[in-house]
């Protein structure tokens, strides 16, 4: 699992910006520039013809509008008491610079992406030929609790990439509402401990709304979560080159209806610590959402794992279906600080009406702990997992 406490020196500039009261310019294709956050196209007109480039750090709301082009040339960084507001139907590309150009919602701050399913909100590349990693896709930064932060005293940290500051003790903190958002070509790598995902939530609270949610053709995980409590619905991840389903530090929220479809060569379809082992678990407590009506669909090559649960997480997972994996549930972990067997021993941590098709092995525990199958999984055979059909039509991409 990675850390969290890398700053970028490329965007420190920018970051040390944060603490300005100046706005910052939005270029329009014909090198003019506005200072006006409110964005309505050129001069105030809609227009397909002209292009806005969005990139720094805003200090009033944003609005954009479905009839502009939006070229994100930078992280566009949403200071604290603003607001991100993006109609249906709007799309916004970024420039191919992998984790140099994101969107990140700062502590305080909110976003209002409201699509439909007939005009659903994309972010995507610039690239005449896009490609995983691009650019470093979206970022949300809370105030609820977390349970691992790196002096071990703080109840904050800060985020992997930008040095943006996360948690607190706001379990309903509302950052805003997110649906029928797809999200393409994300996230990347600056090195094995720093990276962006195609969705990042950073101790998000439950006082957030996110559902229907796609992450495509990401670079590294689909969806990470690092502490917090939001609720996530109806969320479709395709093709993520790592985990698609990412959480750890405490995260205790509640996930429903989740698909998930891998390519070749991809990593966990989850993979799930209960605290971040690069530091200590000083909240005193693991990750234990609850987890409902999951497919996860693998392409059956040697040595796949669905779903990989370490490091201490609880959870209860509840009507599943894995297909094609070599094996369904890796479960890792010791006697010690990353418990996860305890967890299973307790009925903190369990699979409830299960399917598997095509998984040679269903569970393998490496917890240190003794317990059978029965003790982790029961309804073997009754679960039916997400009905995609029913949720992701019409706005996703890539669905098989």
């Amino acid at each position: 699992m990675k850390k969290t406490f890398l700053i970028l020196g490329m965007t420190a500039a920018v970051l040390a910006s944060c603490e300005s009261d100046d706005t910052p310019d939005i270029v329009i294709n014909d090198n003019s520039t506005v200072n006006n956050t409110t964005i309505n196209g050129p001069g105030g007109t809609d227009s397909v013809d002209d292009i806005v480039n969005l990139s720094g750090v805003y200090t009033e709301d944003l609005n954009l509008s479905a009839d502009t082009d939006y070229v994100i040339t930078g992280p566009v960084l949403m200071a604290n008491g603003t607001t991100l507001r993006i109609p249906a139907g709007t799309t916004l590309r970024a420039q191919p610079v992998g984790v140099n150009a994101y969107i990140a919602i700062q502590q305080g701050a909110q976003i209002n992406a409201v699509g439909t399913a007939d005009n659903p909100i994309v972010l995507s590349s610039n690239a005449s030929n896009p490609g995983a990693g691009d650019w470093g896709g979206l970022v949300i930064c809370g105030r609820a609790p977390i349970n691992s932060t790196p002096d071990g005293s703080e109840d904050t940290a800060t985020s992997e990439v930008g040095g943006l500051s996360y948690g607190g003790n706001v379990v309903a903190d509302n950052s805003g509402t997110v649906q029928y958002l797809r999200i393409e070509y994300a996230g990347g790598a600056i090195d094995g401990n720093a990276e962006l995902n195609g969705l990042s939530l950073y101790a998000v609270g439950n006082g957030t709304t996110i559902d229907h949610i796609q992450i495509f053709e990401g670079s590294d995980d689909g969806v990470e979560f690092f502490g917090g409590t939001v609720n996530v619905s109806q969320v479709a991840v395709v093709n993520a080159e790592d985990d698609s389903i990412d959480w750890t530090e405490g995260y205790t929220g509640t996930l429903t209806d989740v698909y998930v479809q891998h390519g070749n060569n991809h990593d966990k379809a989850f993979e799930c610590d209960g605290y971040n082992t690069d530091f200590s678990n000083e909240g005193g407590y693991f990750s234990a959402p609850n987890i409902n009506n999951v497919t996860v669909v693998g392409t059956g090559m040697a040595g796949n794992e669905g779903i990989r649960l370490r490091a201490g997480t609880q959870g209860i997972f509840t009507n599943v279906v894995v297909t094609d994996f070599e094996e369904a549930f890796d479960l890792d972990g010791d006697i010690g600080d990353n418990a996860t067997g305890q967890g299973v021993l307790d009925g903190l941590l369990q699979v409830n009406n299960v399917t598997f098709n095509n998984v040679t092995t269903k569970l393998k525990n490496d917890t240190g702990f003794t317990f059978t199958e029965a003790d982790f999984i029961s309804g073997d055979g009754n679960g039916t997992g997400t009905d995609v059909s029913s949720w992701a039509a019409g706005w996703t991409v890539g669905i098989n």
